[in-house]
């Protein structure tokens, strides 16, 4: 791997429910890696049961730098059971329950893939600004929009002291963390990758500064960009 194709997502609300969560869905601060997958398979035209294959660990590299605060607010929403009715007008029974938004989500993702021809066609279509079904941010009532920032040199990166990294950090990737004052950390237990039968089969800690700072830390390898960003892939 020698390049990476970099762009931006954003909208006005997203909801990345956490997979614990039933009642009252909370959603993870930044998107999953199986968030991510299905954003790109959305832009390539890839169906639900069909983009996972595309997507395994072996075949994409993807990662995540946060762009804007995480803001979280509850709202209440009304879900009705449209299996309970022949018309929707006919629905009388409503279930109100509060779920958790990310307010104004902001994120860069970083992409890379072994297949030349979707990687390319991922390409046209970001730096084009078209997208063959409706990307969205964790549910399909969060349409997001996306910017292509271009495609960038890498080059993997082994250093024994501390850098600064722009992507959230996997915790098994890191040594140490060195924490600075007035940063906020946090770290959530995210999928990272799932069958085609839709199963999660990996799981791992990754963390992030809220408020989108970089985060010190020394590593066991990285990845720079001939912007000078440094990323780790999830």
């Amino acid at each position: 791997m020698d390049k990476v194709l970099v762009f931006d997502i954003w909208g006005e609300y997203a909801h990345f429910r956490k997979y614990y969560t039933t009642t009252s869905p909370l959603s993870y601060s930044i998107p999953p890696r199986t968030a991510v997958t299905g954003f790109i398979g959305a832009i390539l035209g890839l169906g639900k049961e069909e983009y996972l294959k595309h997507f395994t660990k072996k075949q994409a590299f993807i990662t995540v730098g946060l762009l804007n605060p995480v803001k979280k607010v509850r709202i209440s929403e009304n879900l009705i059971d449209t299996k309970s009715a022949i018309r929707m007008h006919l629905i009388k029974n409503r279930t109100q329950i509060r779920f958790e938004f990310i307010k104004d989500p902001k994120y860069r993702l970083y992409f890379y893939h072994t297949d030349e021809g979707l990687y390319a066609k991922t390409k046209n279509l970001l730096a084009d600004h078209k997208s063959i079904y409706t990307p969205y941010l964790g549910i399909s009532e969060h349409i997001a929009n996306f910017e292509f920032i271009g495609e960038m040199n890498i080059q993997k990166k082994i250093l024994e002291d501390f850098v600064k990294v722009d992507s959230v950090i996997p915790e098994d990737q890191t040594n140490k963390i060195e924490f600075e004052t007035n940063l906020e950390y946090f770290s959530e237990t995210m999928p990272i990758e799932m069958d085609f039968d839709r199963t999660v089969v990996e799981y791992k800690n990754i963390m992030f500064e809220r408020n989108g700072q970089r985060i010190k830390a020394k590593l066991k390898e990285f990845w720079e960009l001939d912007n000078g960003e440094r990323i780790l892939f999830m």
